[in-house]
C-alpha cells in the first residue's frame, strides 16, 4: 500500500493525543453540558468544522444547543453555556465572543491545544486536546501533518467519544438521536 507508512503515523498520533487527555478535564467539560440551559459552540477554519460537527451531535441529542453565526441563535444568559474551539488559544473575535458571553452571566468552556494563551484565562473549563495546532506553543504531540491537521482530527474524535459518553448519561438511544435527524433530505 502506497500510503501505509503515512497512516500508520497518523495513526500513532492520533493515538498519543487520546492518551494524553486528562480524564478530570473531560469529566468537567461534560458536567459544564448537563447543567447548561442552552450550549452555544464557536470555532473557525477546520477546528471550527469539528465543533460544528459536535452541535449537531449535541442536537441530535435533543439538547438545546446553537451555532453562533446562526442567524436563530438565541441570547447567551446566566446558566447558558458557550463552549470555544481555539486551537491556538488566541484567536482575536473568539477570544472577544468569549468575554461577551462572561459580560451577559454565561460559562466558558475552551477547547484549545494551547491553555496558556489569553482565552484560557476567561474559560470557567478547559479541555486541553494536546495535538500539534497552528501558531500553538504548548507541549503537544508533534506532527507529520501541516498546520493544525492533528489537533482539528483529535477535535472530531474527542467530541464524538463525549457524545457517546453523553448518550449513556443523559439515557439517549441511537434511534432516539435518528429521530431528531433532520428529515426533508
Amino acid at each position: 500500500m502506497m500510503y501505509e507508512k503515512t497512516a500508520s503515523t497518523i495513526i500513532a498520533e492520533l493515538d498519543a493525543v487520546l492518551r494524553r487527555l486528562d480524564d478530570g478535564q473531560i469529566e468537567a467539560f461534560i458536567g459544564e453540558i448537563l447543567k447548561a440551559k442552552r450550549i452555544v459552540l464557536i470555532g473557525v477554519g477546520r477546528e471550527g468544522l469539528s465543533t460544528r460537527a459536535f452541535t449537531m451531535r449535541l442536537m441530535h441529542m435533543g439538547l438545546d444547543s446553537h451555532w453562533v453565526w446562526d442567524e436563530t441563535t438565541p441570547a447567551l444568559r446566566p446558566g447558558d453555556l458557550l463552549i470555544a474551539t481555539s486551537g491556538c488559544g488566541k484567536i482575536g473575535h473568539i477570544h472577544y465572543v468569549c468575554e461577551r458571553a462572561k459580560a451577559n452571566g454565561a460559562r466558558v468552556a475552551l477547547v484549545t491545544g494551547d491553555p496558556y494563551q489569553k482565552t484560557a484565562e476567561l474559560a470557567d473549563t478547559i479541555l486541553f486536546v494536546p495535538g500539534s495546532v497552528y501558531l500553538g506553543t504548548a507541549d503537544v504531540v508533534p506532527s507529520i501533518q501541516p498546520m493544525g491537521n492533528l489537533f482539528e482530527q483529535s477535535l472530531l474524535i474527542v467530541f464524538d467519544m463525549i457524545i457517546m459518553d453523553l448518550e449513556k448519561r443523559i439515557g439517549v438511544t441511537h434511534e432516539a438521536m435518528e429521530g431528531n435527524h433532520r428529515n426533508v433530505e
